[in-house]
């Protein structure tokens, strides 16, 4: 797996989390965030499902026996990061505005080199920081946070980016010692369906007529974003590192932007536009800065 396929499955998945984000928004009309999350992954789940036992069911078991304490470390963080990560994101959308959650969520970007550093006392490339810097300031003009106020669901927010960032992060780790991330994904999305109903059943009431009024919605946001794009992201973390990975999945702003634009008909004014280049900047310059010297960053 060459670091291009990487870099082209990281860009996938950063448009399909892009514009899922609609389907996500949308499709708790008439159900709770968390039995919109256990639906979700429950098709992502069953997308994907099929092809880790075409493609990978031989080293399945192979995998695992290389170190099962590890495989099962990171499922169980990878899992409970996803799980936390996405019910909070959904949760929040209910107290807080869009503008407020895009700029908030944009957080897991620094914390992705920090958490790094005190977790595995790992440095990265000198780029990543002006590129963090240029991505952040990118977000907050393709936001309009500036027109915005504090809302009590920003709190969700911000906590939602951390495990967005430990997600983000251990991925990565996993790719470093398995090579199974179809079936991988596939176990994850069963965790996060697992988590999200067993909380449905408990916080929320879980009516299945109202699961059908959301159909499109979670078929859309659970084959393209809880299926699909979850699996590209751990190809894509097969060859990219940690931090540049989390500059390039900032472009999920920029990508539903343009979808509001497309399907919503909301217009782009000229700090959204330049917030949106501000970002496609900063991702380009955190890939290609480390190529022009190399240098020992760990």
């Amino acid at each position: 797996m060459t670091k291009s396929f990487s870099l082209i499955c990281a860009l996938i998945t950063t448009f399909i989390w892009g514009t899922a984000f609609i389907a996500q928004d949308t499709g708790m009309d008439n159900i709770g965030p968390l039995t919109f999350n256990a639906a979700r992954f429950f098709v992502g789940f069953f997308t994907i499902l099929p092809f880790a036992l075409i493609f990978e069911r031989k080293k399945i078991f192979t995998e695992i026996q290389l170190n099962r304490k590890k495989f099962f470390k990171y499922l169980f963080i990878m899992g409970i990061s996803l799980f936390l990560g996405t019910s909070l994101q959904q949760a929040a959308l209910q107290y807080t505005n869009v503008a407020n959650a895009a700029f908030f969520t944009v957080f897991y970007v620094p914390l992705v080199p920090i958490l790094l550093f005190f977790i595995y006392s790992q440095k990265v490339h000198w780029s990543i920081w002006p590129s963090i810097t240029l991505c952040i300031y990118g977000v907050y003009l393709l936001s309009n946070f500036s027109d915005s106020e504090i809302m009590k669901g920003d709190t969700l927010v911000i906590l939602c980016s951390i495990f967005w960032a430990l997600h983000i992060i251990f991925a990565g780790k996993f790719m470093e010692t398995f090579d199974i991330p179809i079936f991988y994904a596939a176990l994850q999305g069963l965790l996060v369906t697992t988590l999200s109903v067993i909380s449905a059943y408990i916080f929320e009431d879980i009516i299945i007529s109202n699961i059908l009024l959301e159909s499109y919605s979670i078929i859309y946001a659970g084959v393209l974003s809880g299926g699909i794009a979850f699996t590209l992201q751990m190809f894509a973390q097969k060859n990219i590192e940690e931090a540049p990975a989390a500059i390039i999945y900032s472009l999920e702003g920029v990508f539903a932007a343009i979808a509001a634009w497309i399907i919503l008909e909301q217009i782009l004014n000229i700090n959204n536009i330049i917030g949106c280049f501000l970002i496609l900047i900063a991702v380009i310059f955190s890939q290609l800065a480390p190529s022009i010297k190399k240098t020992n960053y760990k």
